[in-house]
């Protein structure tokens, strides 16, 4: 379930700037067409620069009947181990995408997630906020 009610509009919020605001320094600085991995790269350093706790490619177990299982799975990134940030270079965000980070929000039991598509000419365009609710 997605809420966007005040409270979870609020959830995060300085974090999630934070966080938006070293996306815009990566995309002003590097620009559409590269590879998320680049991305995700430049990111985690960017983040780090400002003095953020970033996991880069973070593993997502999936509990299936009471036992962690390590399936392959791994979020792009987890900031301060509160918000989760899925990161794309595509030419849009497809409803997958959006799929797949209330799926890792859930499975992480984390509330918060950015959805950010870098393939874009101004970043505002490829940026989605979601909050999970339970």
């Amino acid at each position: 379930m997605i809420g966007d009610d005040q409270e979870g509009h609020l959830l995060h919020n300085g974090l999630t700037r934070q966080i938006l605001g070293s996306a815009y320094d990566v995309h002003t600085a590097l620009g559409p067409g590269l590879l998320e991995s680049v991305y995700r790269t430049c990111m985690a350093k960017e983040l780090r620069l400002r003095g953020l706790e970033c996991r880069a490619e973070a593993s997502v177990p999936i509990n299936y009947k009471g036992e962690a299982l390590d399936n392959g799975y791994r979020a792009d990134l987890i900031v301060e181990d509160r918000v989760i940030v899925e990161l794309k270079a595509m030419d849009k965000l497809l409803p997958i995408h959006h799929a797949q980070l209330l799926t890792y929000l859930r499975l992480t039991g984390l509330k918060v997630g950015l959805l950010i598509n870098f393939n874009v000419s101004s970043l505002r365009d490829g940026i989605k906020r979601v909050v999970y609710k339970a």
